[in-house]
């Protein structure tokens, strides 16, 4: 059977070319999410201070803490967060750097061996203009993927 026969992909007619996320819409409208013209504060500020359960954190290190996203994009979608709150790689110490990318290769060997991936998308938006919902606050972006989950590559994951 072609994947033109098949009507149970998601969203007809084009079924798999795009993930169809309808968690994500109030989070894409502005839910929860901090402007210049609203008094949201910076989520990645107020989640250390809650819970584990209650903020989905996996894990906290001394500089960096992973959680689960509350909007994901695939299951198992973690960001890996700086404690402090910088905007910009450049602006994070040579040992906040070098947790976040241990803390980054901790959650792939756990999610490889929990969820049977066969990939990941991992990656930094910086900036507004680069689809960064939260840009004053680095995070890391640690997106599993499976063959024929409907996600075109990185650049298929941005929302501006």
């Amino acid at each position: 059977m072609s994947d033109h026969e098949f009507s149970g992909g998601a969203g007809i007619p084009d079924r798999w070319e795009r993930l169809w996320a309808p968690h994500r819409m109030a989070y894409l409208a502005g839910e929860n999410r901090p402007k210049a013209d609203n008094d949201v504060p910076c989520p990645f500020c107020t989640i250390p201070a809650k819970s584990d359960e209650e903020a989905l954190i996996v894990a906290r290190g001394k500089e960096v803490y992973a959680v689960l996203n509350l909007y994901p994009y695939n299951a198992g979608h973690m960001l890996i967060c700086a404690n402090r709150h910088v905007a910009d790689l450049t602006e994070l110490s040579e040992s906040e750097r070098n947790e976040m990318q241990a803390f980054t290769a901790h959650a792939m060997t756990v999610l490889r061996k929990v969820s049977n991936c066969g990939g990941f998308n991992i990656g930094l938006n910086q900036g507004a203009l680069s689809g960064a919902g939260v840009a004053d606050h680095i995070h890391q972006h640690i997106v599993p993927r499976w063959f024929g989950d409907g996600i075109n590559g990185m650049a298929g994951t941005i929302r501006p």
